[in-house]
């Protein structure tokens, strides 16, 4: 210990922390401290400066940080609230403009008011580019069978021909659309007496999104622009579901006149779909399932 305290360089540094903790003690406003260090203020006044300039750098370096870290975290929070209700205005337009396609679809029962109309919503389509085939969700469960023979008209929400139904399950449908290559319906120009003839699919041609028009009379040859509408002949499809115009007239070959149609239904963009089922089959399609229950009860 008296070696320690005969140190020199310990009593040097030990004097320097006394002077240094009371000229800082010294610089607070009030301190008893400033009646001692009166005498000798022109030495201890900039020392005093100094530590309080340094002592105020400090804390404002320590009060910006904070501040900067509250303001950064202020700004995520803004940022996720302001994420939040562009998503929630983008799902009430999507509502919005899908309430307003569901509105225009009971127009359909007014046009068609002896069939009966079962909406769904897409909910698969097929891996082909031009979705040849789509699933949409209504099926058995709600009252839709298809028997032998049968083809029943899909439209969707502004009354567009889109195709027919090939296949019903418990639970969903499979569609056929009229772009594929095995789809036929009969159709007319939209007009009193206009001209009938053969609308199908083509495999070159669905490639453009168009469907091929045969069986055309040299006679009556439909104009480009022309709306064709189904024509009700058949009995497959009611008469008057538009089904698109035509795109061009091929008369190279008198014999064999053909034409392009471009469909009105935007296949890929198709949401909703609905199944136009004729009440006098709805009424075959009760009596079916009224059969397939009691033989289900009776297997039991």
């Amino acid at each position: 210990m008296r070696k320690l305290l005969t140190n020199k360089r310990f009593l040097t540094v030990v004097s320097l922390l006394i002077i240094l903790a009371v000229i800082i003690l010294g610089s607070f406003p009030g301190s008893p401290l400033n009646v001692v260090l009166k005498p000798i203020g022109a030495v201890v006044n900039p020392i005093q400066k100094v530590v309080k300039y340094t002592g105020n750098s400090i804390s404002g370096f320590w009060a910006a940080l904070t501040d900067g870290i509250a303001i950064r975290n202020e700004n995520e929070q803004l940022r996720a609230e302001i994420a939040e209700l562009q998503y929630q205005l983008t799902q009430n337009e999507e509502a919005a403009i899908r309430y307003e396609e569901l509105q225009e679809a009971f127009h359909i029962r007014e046009v068609f008011s002896n069939y009966d109309i079962f909406g769904a919503s897409v909910l698969s389509r097929d891996s082909d580019e031009w979705f040849s085939v789509i699933r949409a969700g209504v099926g058995n469960s709600d009252g839709i069978y298809l028997e032998q023979g049968q083809s029943l008209a899909v439209v969707d929400v502004r009354m567009n021909l889109v195709g027919r139904v090939i296949e019903v399950n418990e639970d969903d449908s499979v569609i056929l659309m009229l772009l594929h290559e095995g789809f036929q319906v009969s159709g007319k120009v939209n007009a009193v007496n206009g001209a009938t003839f053969i609308i199908t699919g083509d495999a070159s041609l669905k490639q453009q999104g168009l469907c091929l028009v045969t069986g055309i009379d040299p006679d009556v040859i439909p104009n480009v622009g022309d709306e064709i509408v189904t024509s009700g002949e058949g009995g497959l499809f009611p008469q008057g579901i538009p089904i698109g115009v035509i795109e061009s007239v091929d008369t190279s070959n008198e014999l064999n006149i053909t034409a392009t149609l471009r469909p009105y239904s935007d296949i890929a963009d198709l949401n909703d779909i609905f199944i136009m089922v004729p009440f006098d089959e709805l009424e075959n399609m009760e009596m079916l399932s009224e059969e397939v229950y009691e033989t289900v009860s009776t297997d039991s």
